[in-house]
C-alpha cells in the first residue's frame, strides 16, 4: 500500500510539472549566426513594453561579402546607385501610367534593429520602378547563379508584388527608361492578389531558331504560402540556378520549390517534335459512337407508356375521427378591427386566419384525398436496348507531322546575360520593406550574408514573440472555437490528478483504521478465551476425521 501511495504521490507530481512547463513554454528559434548581444538591464525593464521593443539589445554592423559577388546592397548609405524610373507604363491611363510611386530608405516598424535600414515602397495604388547597375555582369557559363534579398509586408499584402528582375544586357539599357517591357531574363519573388499566393520564377528563353524570346514559368509550389504574407514577418527569398539545368527556391532558407529547366517548366523550353496536321479534318463519315440503340429491336405490345408513375392507393382508408368538415385554418376569434380601419380604403376588414383548434387533436381536417403510390405498371418511355456499335471507328484525332518550329535546346541555362537589378511594381498595400540584396555564385557566401541581415531580423523578431499564453490567446480571437479545445485540455490533467490523487487519500484513511485495530491492546483474559476457542476447533475437526474414518471401512 505504501508503495502504491508514492507512485500516485509521483503521479500527481509530474502532472503539476507537465502543466506547469507547459503554461511556460515559449515560441522560441534558434539561429545559427554570429551576433553580438548584450543584455537588457533587468531593473530598467517596465511590465508595459510594446512589442516592437527587444528584450536584448543587438549591436548591427552592415553586412559584407565575404566572397566573390556580382551585387550587393544593404540600404545603409541609402539609394546611391539607384535610379528611380522617368518613363510611363504602356497601355495604360495617363493619370496612372507614369512611374510616379514613391521609395523611401527607412528601418522597419516592429522588430526594429537599430541602424539596419532597407528600401520601402510607400505609395497605394501607383506604379513603381526603381533600378541599379551590377558590379559586374553575370554570365551564364559554368557558375550557379544565387540570388537572394529580404522582404517584410510591414502592412500585410491585399494586392501586389515583391517581385525583382534581372535586366538583360544590352547597349541601350538606360536605367531612367525602365518600365514593363525593358528586357529581362531572370524575375523571381512573391506576387499576390486576392487569395492567389505567388513565388514567380519566370526566365525569359531565346528560341534559337527565331531569335525570339518566351516566358517560361517554374510550376507553382506544393507548399502552402499564405504565412509569409501575413505575417508581417521579415522573409529570406532565395532563387538558385545550377549549370546542370535545375533550379530551387527558397523561404527563410527552406526549399519550397526544385525542379528542372528542362522538365519543369510552363510552356516547355523544347517544342514537341510532332504535331497535329492543321489541314487535316475529320471525315463526316467517320462514326465515334461506341454503342447505338438496336435496330432490331421493337416495343413490346403490352408496353403502355401512357400509365402513370403514380396512382391513387385503393387500399388506404381514411382514418377515424377525420373531421371533413372542419376546415384546417379558421378567423382569429380574438383578432379585432383596428381603429384606423377604413373599410372604403381598405376594404371589407376579416380576421386572419389560424391553425383550427379542433384539428389539433384529429387526424386531419377538410376533404380527405386517397395517397398516391407507386403505379406496378408504369414502364416509362419505351427506348431500345444499345448494343455495340459494328461501324466504330474510335475518336477521330489528325495525323502527326514532324513541327517545322521544333528545336532542341539541352542547356537553357545559357540565358542572356545580367547586367541590372529593378524592381517594376505596382501595389494596393504601402510599405514593403526589402533589404539585403546580393547575387553570387557560392552557397556559403549568401548564408553567411543572410546571417549577418536577415540572421539578426530573425533573432529579435524570435525575442519579441509573445508567450505560448498569448499565443493561444489570439489564436482564440480568430477561432472561437479553440475556447472548447483549450477548456477539454485543461480539464483532462485536473481530472486525471482528482482521479489518481484522491483515492489515495482515502486509502490512507482506511489503512488508519486498520493500523488502528491491530494496535489495539489484548488483556490476559482475552487471550486464554481464544486459546480454548483454538481447542475446541481441533477436537472438532479430529472428530469429524474419526468419522470420516469409519464410514469408509
Amino acid at each position: 500500500i505504501t508503495r502504491m501511495r508514492f507512485q500516485w504521490d509521483w503521479l500527481c507530481l509530474g502532472i503539476l510539472i507537465i502543466n506547469s512547463v507547459t503554461a511556460e513554454i515559449e515560441n522560441e528559434e534558434t539561429l545559427d549566426a554570429d551576433v553580438e548581444v548584450e543584455d537588457f538591464d533587468k531593473q530598467s525593464q517596465e511590465p508595459n513594453v510594446g512589442r516592437d521593443k527587444s528584450s536584448l539589445e543587438v549591436v548591427y554592423q552592415t553586412p559584407k561579402p565575404t566572397g566573390d559577388v556580382y551585387f550587393t546592397e544593404t540600404f545603409d548609405g541609402g539609394l546611391s546607385g539607384w535610379v528611380l524610373s522617368k518613363t510611363k507604363k504602356e497601355d495604360t491611363d495617363d493619370n496612372i501610367a507614369k512611374y510616379d510611386g514613391k521609395w523611401e530608405v527607412e528601418e522597419l516598424k516592429e522588430n526594429t534593429v537599430p541602424g539596419d535600414r532597407g528600401l520601402v515602397l510607400k505609395s497605394v495604388a501607383k506604379h513603381h520602378a526603381i533600378s541599379a547597375m551590377l558590379t559586374k555582369a553575370f554570365i551564364f557559363d559554368n557558375k550557379p547563379l544565387i540570388v537572394q534579398y529580404e522582404v517584410n509586408f510591414q502592412e500585410g499584402i491585399d494586392c501586389g508584388g515583391a517581385y525583382i528582375k534581372l535586366l538583360s544586357s544590352s547597349d541601350d539599357l538606360n536605367l531612367e527608361y525602365f518600365f514593363d517591357k525593358t528586357p529581362y531574363t531572370i524575375m523571381f519573388g512573391p506576387d499576390k492578389c486576392g487569395e492567389d499566393y505567388k513565388l514567380h520564377f519566370i526566365f525569359r528563353h531565346k528560341n534559337p531558331k527565331t531569335g525570339e524570346y518566351d516566358e517560361k514559368h517554374a510550376k507553382r509550389p506544393d507548399v502552402d504560402l499564405k504565412k509569409f504574407y501575413l505575417d508581417k514577418k521579415t522573409h529570406l527569398y532565395t532563387l538558385v540556378l545550377k549549370p546542370d539545368d535545375t533550379f530551387e527556391m527558397l523561404i527563410d532558407q527552406s526549399v519550397v520549390s526544385r525542379g528542372s529547366l528542362l522538365e519543369d517548366m510552363v510552356p516547355p523550353v523544347n517544342p514537341p517534335k510532332e504535331i497535329e496536321d492543321p489541314s487535316e479534318k475529320k471525315p463526316e463519315d467517320w462514326d465515334e459512337r461506341p454503342k447505338i440503340p438496336d435496330p432490331n429491336a421493337v416495343k413490346p405490345d403490352d408496353w403502355d407508356e401512357d400509365e402513370p408513375s403514380k396512382i391513387e392507393d385503393p387500399d388506404a382508408v381514411k382514418p377515424e375521427g377525420w373531421l371533413d368538415d372542419e376546415p384546417q385554418y379558421v378567423p382569429d376569434p380574438n383578432a379585432k378591427k383596428p381603429k384606423d380601419w377604413d373599410e372604403e380604403m381598405d376594404g371589407e376588414w376579416e380576421a386572419p386566419q389560424i391553425p383550427n383548434p379542433k384539428c389539433e387533436t384529429a387526424p386531419g381536417c377538410g376533404h380527405w384525398v386517397r395517397p398516391t403510390k407507386n403505379n406496378p405498371k408504369y414502364k416509362g418511355k419505351w427506348k431500345a436496348p444499345m448494343i455495340d456499335n459494328p461501324n466504330y471507328q474510335g475518336i477521330w484525332s489528325p495525323r502527326k507531322i514532324p513541327n517545322p518550329d521544333y528545336f532542341e535546346d539541352l542547356h537553357p541555362f545559357e540565358m542572356t546575360t545580367v547586367s541590372a537589378i529593378g524592381l517594376e511594381l505596382w501595389s494596393m498595400t504601402s510599405d514593403i520593406y526589402f533589404d539585403n540584396f546580393i547575387i553570387c555564385s557560392e552557397k556559403e557566401v549568401a548564408d553567411r550574408w543572410a546571417a549577418d541581415g536577415w540572421g539578426l531580423k530573425k533573432l529579435v523578431a524570435s525575442t519579441n514573440e509573445p508567450g505560448m499564453f498569448s499565443q493561444l490567446v489570439t489564436a482564440a480571437e480568430d477561432h472561437p472555437w479553440l475556447w472548447v479545445l483549450y477548456i477539454l485540455t485543461l480539464a483532462l490533467p485536473v481530472g486525471l490528478g482528482v482521479l489518481f490523487c484522491w483515492p489515495a487519500k482515502k486509502m490512507d484513511e482506511d489503512t488508519d483504521f486498520k493500523k488502528t485495530d491491530i494496535s489495539k491492546p489484548i488483556t490476559k483474559g482475552e487471550l486464554k478465551q481464544e486459546r480454548e476457542e483454538l481447542d475446541d476447533n481441533e477436537i472438532e475437526l479430529e472428530e469429524e476425521k474419526e468419522n470420516e474414518d469409519t464410514v469408509e471401512d
